[in-house]
């Protein structure tokens, strides 16, 4: 149940990464401890919304048994053709409203799922928990850092029957010896309520503009766009050899507008590529984080671009439009010892049409910068 810049501009920092983080996230996989059965359907029966009444256990591993109680309701569609599932909870307790998402990837060479859980007051996801189904019961597990110590994580799903499952997330501090229960839900099938909060290309942003906070900065680009990009082969080398591809890019508004789906498929010298994406704001920092994953991986990847969006009105004769552009520094490229950064500008807003751009540079000031991809979208298949 647990757990930037515009799509554009994950396109174009995909594509640039690929060879270096995607395959690297794979030659890792490349000799998994593989089950023999295939579980990409093991999660299905979460599809839907489910009433949820949940306890947790304020301090958990301590000895207390004191907690609190919580309901509410889960929505978790079906996303990227079965191999995902975006999963929303909100819920009521004593200190107020609640809210969460986590986001389930399989890993098809590992047969494993890897879930990815955020808390939308804080803004940035936990470490993600991995694991697989046996005999109905499905175990994932994590390591993370509780009070200073280091910990290991467990979640659990049991007694999953077609309008009911159980959930508990618990902890150790004794390498798996015992288990303390930290969260624990027990969730209903709410039959007379449709699947909200499905995944929506709506373009229409229902808020108020009273805080300059960001999170709608790029409500603009839900919808379905043909992408053009054109990969550099060889970054930094002098090269001048391109790679050209052409695909359709999907956005969907998600948790509320406070995250984006995108889904990404192209075709190119070397085939079909297809990922997804994600994008999410952070409250806290009031930037826009970045990421993304590919159906072999399974995984989003483990470090996320971090950025925010600057807003610019030009003089002259478009002293009228707005014009976004997004930077986002992604830290040192492994393969070519440079700074990755994302830059996006959205141009001829009455077209539909945007540009975005991933840049390398030689120093942290992004001096000498050198473009690595650049992507044009116009909405439409």
């Amino acid at each position: 149940m647990k757990t930037g810049g515009c799509i554009l501009t994950f396109i174009a920092l995909i594509l640039s990464s690929l060879p270096q983080s995607a395959r690297a996230q794979e030659a890792t996989q490349s000799k998994p401890n593989v089950s023999s059965r295939e579980g990409q359907h093991d999660f299905d029966f979460n599809f839907g919304v489910w009433k949820t009444h949940i306890k947790r256990v304020l301090e958990p591993l301590s000895g207390s048994n004191k907690s609190i109680e919580l309901n509410g309701l889960v929505t978790t569609p079906k996303i990227w053709d079965g191999r995902a599932q975006w999963e929303e909870i909100e819920a009521d307790g004593p200190n107020g409203f609640w809210q969460a998402m986590s986001l389930f990837l399989y890993n098809p060479q590992a047969h494993q799922w890897n879930q990815s859980f955020i808390n939308s007051k804080i803004g940035e996801f936990s470490p993600p928990l991995v694991g697989e189904f046996k005999d109905g019961r499905g175990e994932l597990f994590s390591q993370e850092t509780l009070n200073g110590r280091s910990i290991l994580v467990r979640a659990v799903w049991s007694n999953i029957e077609p309008d009911s499952h159980h959930f508990e997330e618990s902890y150790s501090d004794d390498g798996g010896k015992t288990w303390a229960p930290a969260f624990i839900a027990d969730l209903t099938r709410e039959k007379s309520a449709p699947v909200a909060s499905t995944p929506t290309t709506d373009s229409d942003a229902n808020h108020t503009d009273n805080a300059r906070d960001g999170a709608h900065d790029f409500d603009f680009d839900f919808g379905t766009w043909k992408t053009h990009s054109s990969r550099m082969l060889h970054p930094l080398t002098g090269s001048k050899d391109w790679a050209e591809m052409d695909g359709v890019t999907v956005v969907k508004k998600v948790w509320g507008g406070k995250a984006n789906l995108a889904e990404y498929k192209a075709d190119g010298p070397a085939g079909q590529v297809e990922l997804m994406a994600l994008r999410w704001y952070n409250p806290t920092t009031h930037q826009w984080n970045i990421d993304f994953a590919t159906p072999k991986s399974g995984a989003l990847g483990s470090t996320p671009g971090v950025g925010e969006s600057r807003r610019l009105l030009r003089s002259g004769i478009n002293q009228r439009q707005n014009h976004p552009r997004a930077i986002f520094h992604l830290g040192h490229h492994t393969r070519h010892g440079a700074i990755r950064a994302g830059i996006f500008r959205r141009r001829r807003q009455d077209l539909g049409n945007q540009l975005g751009q991933q840049v390398y540079a030689d120093s942290e000031r992004l001096a000498h910068v050198q473009p690595a991809t650049v992507a044009t979208e116009k909405r439409g298949r």
